[in-house]
């Protein structure tokens, strides 16, 4: 048997690994047009940034060793031009000798990967303009600002990349803008999540434009005129595209193989592509969203070594092994804050027309008694009947990384906020709180679900009816330091004492600093004849940096 395998990075390398541990006979080949195999892409960013210092840390395996380990014949800067798949052939050029020859297969994987967005806008050939993908487009740029530290640099895009790409410019030492065609950074999370990131990239001194596009570039006296929508223009002396990427389909369309809706290479449930003797993984195919229902492609590394290892084992053994897509689940680091995400976010959940209601929460990574804990803000998104899950966004600083893998797993199994509340968590003061924040994410849904908390949410706040009454009910020092316009402050441990101050016959819009307090209130309220009561999901803070970036 002989397999033959189109792309050498994270699907392509997973999959040849795991064909040769199921089958010690088979011939196996795998083609990379690149120079480098296995490297580790996610790390690109933090090797520009100097964070990782030894470039040879990037590379999981090189080609010498992965044909020691493995026996896999390895042909790197080796592109495949076409594929037949009537005789069951691939035409390959050595890109370093020129030589053309044809390679005959038994299966075949693609795992092209995909393109990095390049619009042809005016001057994009600029010299200094970069896009990042592979260790190549790596030292290029890592070798340019290496030389150009005390400079200016400009990031197209506020993608993960994006930002990753921001924060290693801006700690060696440039001055770094982001220019973000959106009305926010971070595309997969939604606004309220968006805007805590967006107040911390800008803390850090980074010249954040949103709503705004690039126009084109000019050249001036050795350094790069980033022309903006605006009318606007940008002096600079590197700059990043990230814009997104595209699935890779050349290859596929050429040899007639089916595409989908999402333009990726359509694959069924064993990630087999309409010829039944080629498969296709990682970046360049399309699956069926477990949530939605619709066709969509990941661009994740983890994703890409699973369906590797799915497909050698559909291979092999045959088609047994279902692969059952992916939630997007992603985590990224921005300066000093994580950022993470699992699952569908409401605004794409909205335009699905799926039925959900959004809960947010902000509590302490660990117990607050003990030195050091930080907030952080959950989001999540369930179903209205059941409390199915459908996606948690975390903005914080410490143990965000091990709540979202949390509550992804949750997602992922079809479970529920009362899961939520009930899953059972490693307990001390340095790791986390009796309480944990996913317990509490849980209880707060499970409040709203069973009609003991009514919530309304910071988009709502500009647009409260006339005559009801905004009700803060932080301390007087709180309200004093910041408050929402027009709010009445009525502390909660006064509420009892004060309830002639509050009518009703209005409608009652509670908010605190966080919603803890509000809830409280609410509760007193409601059970004192009050039923038009309402909390403000999320809080003051929530509210606050949502109303900070709009004004920008």
């Amino acid at each position: 048997m002989k397999y033959v395998i189109i792309g050498a990075v994270a699907g392509g390398a997973s999959t040849a690994a795991r064909l040769r541990r199921l089958d010690e006979k088979a011939s196996i080949v795998i083609f990379e047009k690149g120079e480098y195999i296995s490297y580790a892409n996610c790390g690109l960013p933090y090797y520009i940034g100097d964070v990782i210092k030894d470039r040879n840390k990037l590379f999981v395996q090189t080609a010498i060793s992965f044909r020691n380990r493995f026996n896999i014949d390895v042909r790197i800067s080796t592109e495949v031009t076409a594929i037949d798949t009537a005789s069951k052939t691939i035409t390959a050029k050595n890109l370093l000798t020129g030589e053309t020859y044809t390679e005959t297969y038994d299966k075949l994987v693609l795992s092209p990967g995909a393109d990095p967005i390049r619009p042809p806008l005016p001057g994009i050939q600029t010299p200094g303009i970069f896009t990042l993908r592979n260790v190549t487009d790596t030292d290029l740029i890592r070798n340019y600002v290496m030389a150009r530290k005390s400079g200016k640099a400009v990031v197209v895009g506020g993608g993960f990349i994006g930002l990753e790409m921001a924060e290693n410019l801006h700690a060696l030492g440039l001055d770094v803008s982001i220019i973000e065609m959106g009305n926010q950074v971070m595309a997969p999370v939604d606004f309220p999540i968006a805007a805590l990131v967006q107040q911390h990239i800008r803390s850090k001194g980074v010249d954040l434009r949103l709503k705004t596009s690039v126009s084109g570039f000019e050249d001036n006296n050795g350094r790069i005129n980033v022309l903006l929508s605006d009318g606007t223009s940008i002096i600079s002396d590197v700059v990043i595209l990230s814009i997104g990427v595209r699935p890779d389909t050349r290859l596929a369309t050429m040899a007639g193989l089916d595409l989908g809706a999402a333009k990726g290479i359509k694959v069924n449930e064993y990630l087999q592509t309409s010829d039944p003797d080629v498969y296709a993984v990682g970046d360049a195919i399309e699956f069926r969203n477990p949530i939605t229902g619709q066709s969509m492609n990941t661009y994740l590394a983890g994703p890409a070594n699973k369906q590797g290892r799915i497909c050698a084992n559909n291979i092999v053994l045959g088609n047994k092994q279902k692969y059952n897509g992916a939630i997007n689940t992603a985590i990224v680091k921005v300066f000093d804050m994580t950022v993470a995400t699992a699952g569908t976010a409401s605004k794409h959940l909205k335009t699905a027309q799926i039925p959900h209601i959004v809960s947010t929460n902000h509590a302490g990574s660990h117990a607050g008694y003990y030195p050091g804990a930080r907030s952080m803000a959950i989001q999540i998104a369930f179903t209205p009947e059941e409390g199915r899950l459908l996606s948690a966004q975390i903005a914080g600083y410490d143990g965000v990384d091990k709540r979202i893998d949390i509550i992804s797993s949750f997602i992922q199994q079809g479970l529920t906020i009362y899961d939520l509340a009930q899953f059972e968590h490693a307990y001390a003061p340095p790791y986390s709180s009796a309480k944990d924040p996913v317990n509490m994410a849980g209880f707060i849904a499970d409040n709203i679900l069973s009609g003991r908390l009514k919530v309304f949410y910071q988009e709502d706040v500009s647009t409260l009816e006339t005559g009801s009454m905004l009700l803060d009910v932080r301390t007087v020092k709180e309200f004093e330091a910041g408050h929402i316009d027009s709010a009445i402050n009525i502390p909660v441990d006064e509420i009892r004492s004060r309830m002639g101050e509050i009518p009703h016959d209005k409608k009652i819009y509670i908010y605190c600093e966080a919603g803890l307090r509000g809830y409280l209130a609410h509760r007193i309220l409601r059970q004192e004849g009050w039923d038009e009561v309402y909390n403000l999901s999320g809080g003051y803070i929530t509210w606050h940096a949502c109303d900070l970036e709009r004004k920008f």
